[in-house]
């Protein structure tokens, strides 16, 4: 358990000894979850995400249904490290002036995706915001490794230079 606390602290940047609880406060104590529930409810979270992703690859030819079973996986996937380190600091983590505009058009592509899905029912407008998700997630996911963005922003004009 020492060893989770480390880890907790290390990736918080958080060098106090207080546990952070569910809401993200120190010291309030309420509704506070151990380090071994947390880490249960990680991984149940991230086992669930990827459980409905891998089941919307079964129906991948229904757009409808594959946009509803792979955007709930896509959120589950991701809300799942709010068990790790809270939904407050996660929610900060998200606002960062490097990943703002990422979390924009991630959360905004999970809407239209899900609108285009129950409301709309158009497939094509479903594919699209789909594929819009993907890449808002992982650029916001490559916002994380240091230098990533960069070298992928490099290396798609090295691709995509049609100069000779």
């Amino acid at each position: 358990m020492e060893r989770f606390k480390w880890i907790q602290r290390s990736l918080l940047g958080d060098d106090r000894e207080q546990e952070d609880d569910l809401l993200g406060e120190f010291g309030d104590g309420s509704c506070s979850l151990s380090p071994l529930q947390r880490l249960y409810g990680f991984a149940a979270s991230l086992v669930i995400g990827f459980a409905f992703m891998l089941l919307s690859l079964v129906v991948f030819y229904k757009p409808i249904k594959f946009a509803l079973l792979f955007t709930f996986g896509n959120l589950f996937a991701v809300g799942s490290t709010a068990f790790l380190i809270g939904p407050v600091q996660q929610a900060r983590m998200m606002l960062d002036p490097v990943r703002v505009y990422a979390t924009i058009i991630y959360v905004g592509s999970v809407v239209v995706a899900l609108v285009c899905a129950l409301w709309v029912h158009s497939k094509l407008l479903t594919v699209i915001a789909i594929v819009s998700e993907i890449c808002a997630l992982v650029w916001y996911s490559l916002s994380y490794v240091p230098f990533a963005r960069r070298m992928v922003s490099e290396l798609l004009i090295s691709c995509c230079d049609t100069e000779l």
